[in-house]
């Protein structure tokens, strides 16, 4: 299940929900992760964040993630980050619990280790006063949850090297995010102050009786907060500018800033009534959901615009197809590589949120599209790669059949491993096992013609494919027919 390496360790210090994520983002990434946190319930708190981390992070990857690291609790802070190169500071927003924070830390710590804080307020130059090493501090910030969000707000000072920020952005990378470089500080970094605006607004709607916090919500979901996740502020202003772009959107609406559409320059007073009356509508809106499932609801949602955003290769989209990227080579063998005698591994990876139905299991398109994958790998493995195809040949599925033999669920990590049962001029007839663990879950058998992009008839594949087929041949020789073979797909004479 993924690359085999050797494992880099980070130290977690303030185990609550961020650290959590933080925790779950490194550990499900191959990272050991070793966290501190005097609160006797921090081992609870982080398994269940890792519990739905590892249901629904694994699944945004069409690659398996590598191996799990080693996660383990330290009572002593100076014990928790010895060898870890990247620590990671999660505690309460105190600036100075941070800093004496910094102060034990640092006497402890590797003085190459990179030290970020997970602050949405304080600016690095603050968390950096008085520290033994300030040039090993920088905030990044990240976003809730932290297993699933790609956006880190990476925020350092002068006192930082060049080399510090290179390093930060390629360890940061290297466990699926985005680090974002601002390159100028200030309270609250970027995100927060646009999130800021929106709450102080959003506040006056409520106090004035203008709508409840289940309109406000309606209206950000259903509207600008779905163009927003895949465009942005201003790319989503430039296409509302049309042809003519930006310009002509500003010069429409530009006057709208001297309105009155905003009490952004006065802030209401958090009264109790305000807070109740709050309180008491986010409970008739949400209070029927408990905090875990709302966070899967949160979840099941993400994993979903996400996935269809890499489809198009856009906004977070992208930074999980460049994850993958590099995540895929040596996941799985190639033809060299492969143990030829034993079925080949020729998938995989977790099964996705959006994978399972209504009864809360894989929906059965679903064997069949990872079944497909599998066959896609195997054509690869014998030469039929992209390559390949570009110059007018390619394999056609022509019969597939599926037997369901187990569930499975979100989050479950599944393989499949492929026996050639033919591979011989036109023909190729390929039989996939499904498992999870031990369990067998599934079989998948499908008989493909190799065709002519041209004419689109069947014809004689290369004889470099040719040679990789009889090499396969030869070495699963004496394999057994595999049971339920053959019950839609005739055995060859």
């Amino acid at each position: 299940m993924g690359k085999e390496q050797q494992a880099k360790t980070a130290a977690i210090i303030g185990g609550g929900v961020i650290g959590g994520g933080w925790a779950a983002r490194f550990l499900l990434n191959g990272w050991d992760v070793r966290v501190y946190d005097p609160d006797p319930e921090a081992e609870r708190k982080i398994g269940e964040v890792l519990d739905n981390a590892r249901r629904s992070l694994p699944g945004l990857s069409d690659v398996p993630l590598p191996l799990e690291g080693t996660l383990s609790f330290h009572d002593d802070l100076g014990e928790a980050v010895q060898g870890a190169i990247w620590i990671q500071e999660s505690v309460p927003e105190r600036l100075d619990l941070k800093l004496k924070v910094y102060k034990s830390l640092q006497g402890a710590c590797d003085p190459d280790a990179i030290i970020g804080s997970s602050t949405s307020g304080f600016k690095p130059s603050e968390l950096q006063e008085g520290a033994l090493r300030p040039e090993q501090i920088v905030v990044t910030h990240p976003f809730n949850p932290v297993y699933l969000l790609p956006l880190i707000e990476l925020v350092p000072t002068d006192k930082n090297s060049p080399d510090l920020i290179a390093r930060a952005k390629d360890l940061l990378t290297s466990v699926g995010f985005f680090p974002l470089h601002i390159k100028k500080e200030i309270d609250a970094h970027i995100a927060d102050r646009f999130l800021e605006a929106v709450w102080r607004e959003a506040l006056w709607l409520v106090k004035d009786g203008i709508a409840t916090t289940e309109e406000i919500d309606e209206s950000i979901r259903m509207g600008f907060g779905i163009r927003w996740a895949q465009m942005g502020l201003f790319e989503t202003y430039r296409v509302a500018g049309g042809e003519a772009g930006m310009r002509h959107f500003m010069a429409q609406f530009g006057p709208a800033l001297k309105w009155p559409w905003t009490k952004l320059m006065d802030v209401p007073e958090f009264t109790d009534e305000l807070v109740d009356m709050i309180a008491d509508q986010s409970d008739a809106q949400s209070g029927k959901y408990s905090i875990r499932e709302l966070e899967r609801i949160r979840d099941n949602n993400l994993v979903g615009m996400m996935r269809a955003l890499k489809a198009q290769n856009y906004g977070a989209g992208a930074v999980l197809n460049q994850h993958d990227a590099a995540l895929k080579p040596g996941a799985l063998p190639t033809l060299d590589e492969a143990d030829l005698s034993q079925p080949i591994l020729t998938l995989s990876r977790a099964v996705p949120l959006d994978w399972t139905d209504y009864n809360g299991h894989m929906n059965e398109a679903k064997y069949l599209e990872a079944f497909a994958a599998a066959t896609d790998r195997f054509m690869e493995i014998i030469g039929c790669d992209m390559e390949y195809i570009a110059t007018g040949g390619s394999y056609f599925t022509a019969e597939n059949h599926i037997r369901y033999m187990q569930e499975t669920h979100a989050g479950s990590r599944i393989e499949c491993r492929t026996q050639m049962l033919l591979g011989q001029g036109k023909k190729l007839h390929v039989f996939h096992s499904m498992y999870e663990g031990e369990t067998l879950l599934a079989t998948g058998e499908s008989f493909l013609l190799h065709v002519s992009l041209e004419t689109r008839r069947p014809s004689r594949p290369s004889p470099e494919i040719e040679a990789a087929m009889a090499r396969v041949a030869e070495a699963q020789a004496g394999l057994p027919y595999p049971e339920g073979a053959g019950a839609a797909i005739r055995k060859p004479a």
